[in-house]
């Protein structure tokens, strides 16, 4: 246990530190206890957290959250000024499934006294499922909810753009059913739920953008072909003009520089690629030109800006370098991190919620092998105290250490991975891995953290070494680096090459057997762990692939319907889709391949994976020798529901311990007995 004596006098220039005899740690308690013994079973791991996203109202004396009790989900608020503190039920946010049912999938504070959600539902729409938002509020005083909006909205039924807590009132742009869903911006009552239009659909408007004092500034516009503006206005009384053209022919997003915080005099502050990297800037409004570069990260790009609590100033940037961590201009913060790094380690502490007048933060702590913890901070007291742990099964139980590590591609590309070390078996040598390839592909990217999907963590506890290739076209290292995985010998060819050369170069080191391999993964990981299953059967000993495209020309097809002939070239960027499909070829050898769908998969159809399934068994592979197909009834692309979840993790160490085990006889060491369940 960690314990902290000292004062703290905010107004003063006296150091951050806790109140005299604060308890903190995130290091022990029983769950660690019961970790360190032995092995945490996997299923664990696709369970969901137990509290999420913790939010602060303006005062700082309410706390709003995610529950998660059993298999059921909450949104519930607690009132540190009642004592006992005791969690109030705002309603159940369990996931959806058929159509008509709906979730939350966020919530804010308006006022005190509302607590406004996002509700998501499951409809049909024209044969095929969809989701649509909407937005509601609970009023904390009559403890009634209150539609916002729902009559006049298409499928976006309210993004806040700017919250007026003294007033009880948002602003919110939301697709209008009245014009083919192109968005409009009213301005809405949150008691009473009453709305009058500010902004009206426009032929060419994507989006509006508002400033602090809740005036739409400017606006974006894109069309089929890819060329893309921004349009702007000094004030509300003005007209929105057109002050920047450019056209993002490779989707990386390196052209336009569109604005998020407005300062004085025309300025504002905007982050842009139009330099490679991401970097934050000050731009002129009236002339669309830059007027300084104010952050930048050598070789990143960074995730973007953070506001003050108003919205009318930055305070600091989101920083990745492997790892995301927050960078604070303003003081005050930065003295807050200064104290939490010093007592609990560079990059372990993160602020995720702060009240109006700086009185009161929330605190995420937690090593990237922790599942972590929230703590409310009183910097006027000085008190630092839990509020609830991420998981509680896993608590703040120490498992499987993280690292980014750069190694160098067969054409000397350099590439950043996240290497997961097996926490049991500390020789680290020789030891069987498993390659993890993230989704998207394009402009994602994996990182050192714990994640909301500890699939890493999973594999790592097995006995496996996880190592995640931020392959060529991954996000976090510019419009250049993104580029080299959108040329046509990228998709399905160059990006595969990236995976196998993660296998030489760790083998190289020591580290890993590269014979004792598999390769894993969901979405774009799901379809490069197909390919190499097919292309590079000889060098993985197994394949388990989620929610992957198997047939490229009949997936351009379904995304020329959903997304236009420009948007559905953003996936395909080969030459030759036929060549990279797995689907398409069947016929040579492959490796052993675990395949796994959702039935309710809104993007990626279910009849990718009938298709490999079928053609598999069209060129002779046995289902149960050399495949496994497993199909979900009520799987999405998201992974949403624990039970499919845990599915997807049991399913893939099955199939490692068939054909690539963990231990065999010839290791030093033998596998750790399971120790910690959820049950």
């Amino acid at each position: 246990m960690k314990t902290i004596f000292a004062a703290l006098l905010v107004a003063s220039a006296a150091p951050i530190a806790l109140m005299a005899g604060s308890t903190v740690s995130i290091a022990q308690d029983a769950n660690n206890i019961k970790a360190g013994e032995g092995r945490v079973a996997t299923e664990v791991f696709g369970r969901k957290p137990n509290m999420l996203n913790p939010v602060l109202s303006p005062s700082g004396n309410k706390i709003a959250f995610k529950s998660v009790q059993g298999s059921d989900d909450y949104i519930v608020y607690i009132d540190m000024t009642k004592k006992p503190v005791v969690p109030v039920v705002v309603l159940a946010a369990n996931e959806v499934v058929d159509a008509g049912d709906r979730t939350v999938v966020s919530w804010r504070w308006v006022g005190e006294d509302n607590l406004v959600l996002t509700m998501q539902s499951r409809d049909i729409f024209f044969g095929q499922r969809g989701d649509v938002s909407r937005l509601v509020n609970y009023d904390l005083e009559t403890k009634k909810l209150v539609t916002l909006a729902w009559d006049g909205a298409a499928g976006n039924g309210g993004t806040i753009m700017h919250i007026d807590h003294e007033n009880d009132k948002i602003l919110v742009q939301r697709s209008a059913l009245s014009d083919r869903g192109r968005p409009e911006v009213i301005s809405i009552d949150v008691k009473t739920g009453k709305y009058k239009n500010v902004e009206r659909t426009n032929s060419i408007i994507n989006s509006f953008i508002a400033d602090s004092k809740g005036v739409v500034r400017a606006a974006y516009a894109s069309g089929d072909d890819g060329k893309s503006r921004v349009l702007y206005r000094s004030d509300e009384k003005g007209t929105l003009k057109t002050v920047l053209k450019d056209q993002d022919k490779d989707f990386t997003g390196e052209g336009l520089i569109v604005p998020e915080i407005f300062l004085p005099n025309d300025m504002a502050y905007a982050t842009s690629r139009h330099e490679n990297t991401t970097a934050l800037y000050k731009i002129n409004m009236a002339n669309g030109e830059v007027v300084e570069k104010v952050f930048e990260k050598e070789g990143y790009d960074i995730n973007g800006l953070i506001r003050n609590y108003d919205g009318d100033d930055i305070v600091g940037v989101s920083v990745f370098d492997g790892q995301s961590y927050s960078e604070y201009f303003e003081p005050k913060r930065q003295q807050v991190m200064e104290f939490l790094n010093e007592e609990f380690g560079e990059k372990n502490a993160r602020l995720a919620s702060i009240n109006k007048d700086f009185t009161k933060i929330l605190v995420q702590l937690s090593k990237p092998s922790q599942a972590g913890s929230y703590y409310l901070y009183d910097l006027e007291s000085g008190s630092f105290n839990k509020l609830g742990d991420v998981r509680n099964v896993l608590g703040n139980a120490e498992l499987n250490p993280m690292e980014s590590v750069y190694y160098t591609a067969s054409d000397g590309m350099k590439i950043q991975a996240i290497v997961t070390y097996p926490r049991h078996r500390p020789s680290r040598k020789n030891l069987p891995v498993v390659v993890m390839p993230h989704g998207g592909p394009f402009g994602i990217k994996d990182e050192v953290e714990f994640g909301y999907f500890p699939w890493t963590q999973a594999m790592a506890e097995l006995g496996y070494v996880v190592i995640q290739p931020n392959y060529r076209g991954s996000g976090g290292y510019g419009a250049e680096f993104e580029k080299e995985g959108r040329k046509p010998n990228g998709y399905g060819e160059r990006m595969q090459d990236d995976l196998n050369d993660a296998l030489t170069a760790f083998s190289e080191t020591g580290l890993i057997d590269k014979n004792r391999a598999c390769i894993m993964g969901w979405s774009y990981g799901g379809y490069a762990t197909a390919r190499g299953a097919q292309r590079d059967a000889d060098k993985w000993k197994c394949a388990i692939a989620g929610a992957g495209v198997y047939d490229f020309p009949m997936m351009k097809a379904y995304d020329i319907n959903a997304f236009g002939s420009f948007g559905a070239g953003y996936q395909a960027t080969s030459d030759d889709l036929v060549g990279i499909s797995s689907a398409r070829n069947t016929d040579g050898p492959w490796a052993p391949i675990l395949i796994v769908s959702g039935l309710r998969d809104a993007r990626i159809p279910i009849e990718q994976a009938r298709t490999l399934v079928s053609r598999l068994k069209g060129s002779g592979k046995k289902e149960g020798v050399d495949f496994e197909y497993i199909e979900n009834k009520k799987g999405t692309h998201n992974l949403p529901y624990e039970d499919q979840h845990v599915e997807w993790l049991e399913g893939a160490e099955r199939w490692l311990n068939r054909f690539n085990p963990a231990y065999i006889e010839s290791d030093i060491d033998k596998p750790v007995p399971v120790k910690l369940m959820s049950k």
